[in-house]
């Protein structure tokens, strides 16, 4: 999975950066040392980029997860899934997730 993202700035169609902390934090998650469980990303309207949230660590579950996320607001995550396959070897999977709830500014799921 390739993360490519402009540091800092914004970039050219949506005007919204990236922050470096989010791209380092993203990699660490990608490296199979398991650092992190999850990452939650959020949108800083002050500095128009993206930024981490919350990190989970190895130990965590799916359900720590779900209820790290806000239930009125919109929010990015990757979530770092293991499982077993049939044949029982352990794999991993990354998920990148999008949550915009009803209850949403309507500004910020445009964002989204």
């Amino acid at each position: 999975m390739a993360f490519r993202a402009r540091v800092g700035g914004g970039n050219a169609s949506s005007g919204m950066g990236v922050a470096e902390q989010s791209v380092s934090t993203f990699l660490e998650l990608q490296k199979k040392k398991k650092i992190h469980r999850y990452v939650i990303f959020k949108i800083d309207e002050n500095k128009k980029e993206v930024v981490v949230e919350k990190t989970g660590s190895p130990a965590e579950s799916y359900e720590d997860f779900t209820a790290s996320l806000p239930e009125n607001d919109c929010r990015y995550a990757v979530f770092d899934f293991d499982f077993v396959t049939p044949e029982n070897c352990q794999k991993s999977k990354i998920f990148l997730l999008h949550g915009s709830y009803l209850v949403s500014f309507i500004i910020i799921k445009v964002a989204c």
